[in-house]
């Protein structure tokens, strides 16, 4: 029997200040009071970046708030957390990033098959001028659609 997925967390600011170029998945190496948190839904993503080091993937600054009933299990809330690619998968995303301007965001964490998962975006640092042109978009996308509905 297959089970869907479930998302735990979205960065919806990642979008909102970089381009998404491309997305990747990987798995995410925790503890199971981390786990217990992510269920509870204690999770932030909005300044989490990652990074490779020693051929390895990690995410940095990913803020899981630890377990009430943890107690001494519990581990540091912004640990750098290990990301689970293969070889050449980050190998690949390496070379990408030396790329200039390219980093690696977080872009959202969910459940799948009961294991948790994180996406991954190779983005690209928006300027100030292109988020005005995203907010104009999304504004004039609004008011068409409620222009088209009054009319409906």
């Amino acid at each position: 029997m297959e089970r869907g997925t479930k998302t735990i967390a979205l960065n919806k600011k990642a979008r909102h200040d970089y381009f998404v170029e491309e997305t990747y998945e990987a798995g995410i190496e925790l503890y199971g009071t981390e786990v217990k948190s992510l269920r509870a839904g204690q999770v932030n993503l909005r300044d989490s970046w990652c990074d490779i080091a020693n051929g390895e993937l990690f995410v940095r600054q990913m803020h899981i708030s630890p377990y009430e009933k943890g107690n001494i299990f519990n581990r540091d809330p912004l640990r750098a957390r290990r990301l689970l690619m293969h070889k050449r998968e980050i190998l690949a995303l390496f070379g990408k990033m030396q790329q200039q301007g390219y980093t690696l965001i977080p872009l959202s964490l969910y459940f799948k098959n009961a294991r948790v998962k994180v996406q991954l975006g190779l983005c690209k640092g928006k300027h100030l001028y292109d988020k005005r042109q995203d907010i104009a978009r999304r504004d004039a996308k609004r008011d068409i659609d409620r222009a088209m509905k009054q009319r409906m």
